[in-house]
């Protein structure tokens, strides 16, 4: 009789479970680390309790359409093209919500994280973005854009974080825009784990076992070695339903030209993710000699630095460096003017401050090895205090 109560008991949660797709049934462990997605963390406390073997792990039935976890992008027409006539400045940034929610999934693709954390029996959300203080100001222009989230500043004042956990904004605020502008680098993955996340622990039908093993069988997803966003596959009928077979694509995980990087890349994102990750500097060619520099890295996703190589119109290739990651880096002039022209009163953060004296000795100091190293000192000194 005891064995017959437990096999009903286990199809009773297979049927509860059934609704989350490539998810596992795991024994219930314990974590009161912070894991954040994406992160290197690949062990969890497990209490002396059994580890489950592959031959343990329940596969459970797909149904993603109807829970509707995962968002592809189904229209590209709400994106603000590069060849719009709208004026992208910054004050549009403040002003349009619609380009305030592009440059802000730019800025989290190079500095955000979505993290699961485990404490005290309990599982928190986090979205967060971190800064250096020395760029305190745009994590307050962030908070009044969106009206809502937290800002502390560390304990050795040289750290701030933005921050967002109660679950109610997450879903009527911060998922809306992640969903219609999708993250065009491999925080994408995290994003849709981290959202899967949120819909397991708002199921009511599950108790807090079984929302445990969900979560951490998401925790234990391993990200694909050569993982792109599903941003950069774009169905050629945009208007009609995303045909998942058979299908041509206007972007296909490829990018060869401006036409198809501007498909998927907005200057809003661009001008948010140039903020994060994008570096104005000066560069020694020789002892006597300084020139102008632009520079983007990126440990993994090469096809955002060829969109911003087509976009920026840089002539030089995406590089790998053997220290392990990718490279987009010009002093060529043209593309310098090009950037320049580019960016012009946009950005919001310190990054524009950089940026401003930067063009700025481009135009009145190009050449002046004196007035270039002076400038280049400057820079050094201002961001020494903070960093």
């Amino acid at each position: 009789m005891e064995l017959l109560l437990i096999i009903f008991y286990d199809l009773v949660i297979l049927d509860k479970l059934s609704s989350y797709s490539n998810i596992a049934l795991l024994n219930p462990t314990r974590c009161e680390e912070v894991l954040l997605l994406g992160s290197n963390c690949s062990s969890f406390k497990n209490n002396g309790r059994k580890n489950v073997t592959n031959m343990e792990t329940i596969r459970l039935n797909n149904r993603k359409k109807s829970l509707n976890i995962i968002h592809q992008r189904l229209n590209v027409g709400h994106l603000i093209s590069h060849y719009t006539t709208l004026t992208i400045n910054k004050n549009s940034l403040s002003e349009n919500k619609e380009i305030f929610h592009q440059w802000l999934v730019g800025f989290t693709d190079g500095e955000g994280t979505f993290s699961i954390v485990r404490q005290n029996e309990k599982w928190n959300l986090t979205f967060k973005i971190s800064q250096s203080t020395y760029n305190l100001r745009v994590l307050n222009y962030i908070k009044k854009q969106l009206k809502v989230g937290n800002i502390n500043i560390e304990k050795n004042k040289k750290i701030c974080n933005f921050r967002i956990r109660d679950r109610s904004i997450l879903f009527n605020i911060i998922f809306p825009i992640f969903d219609k502008y999708p993250l065009l680098t491999s925080k994408k993955f995290d994003y849709d784990n981290f959202k899967k996340a949120y819909f397991i622990l708002s199921d009511s039908k599950l108790n807090s076992i079984e929302k445990d093993n969900f979560i951490f069988k998401l925790l234990n997803e391993l990200k694909p070695i050569e993982y792109i966003s599903s941003a950069w596959r774009i169905p050629l009928d945009t208007v009609g339903a995303f045909r998942f077979s058979n299908f041509e694509s206007l972007v296909d995980n490829t990018i060869s030209n401006f036409e198809n990087a501007s498909k998927v890349m907005s200057k809003p994102w661009l001008i948010g993710f140039t903020e994060a990750e994008g570096s104005f500097y000066l560069v020694a060619k020789s002892k006597d000699r300084l020139v102008h520099a632009f520079e983007i890295t990126q440990k993994k996703d090469k096809i955002v630095l060829l969109a911003i190589k087509y976009i920026l119109h840089i002539n030089t290739k995406v590089q790998y460096k053997k220290s392990g990651y990718y490279t987009i880096v010009t002093t060529n002039s043209r593309a310098i003017e090009n950037i320049i022209k580019y960016y012009g009163n946009t950005m919001k953060g310190i990054k524009s401050l950089e940026y401003r004296i930067w063009a700025r000795a481009y135009i009145k100091h190009k050449g002046n090895f004196m007035a270039l190293n002076h400038i280049r000192e400057k820079v050094r000194i201002m961001r020494k205090k903070y960093i």
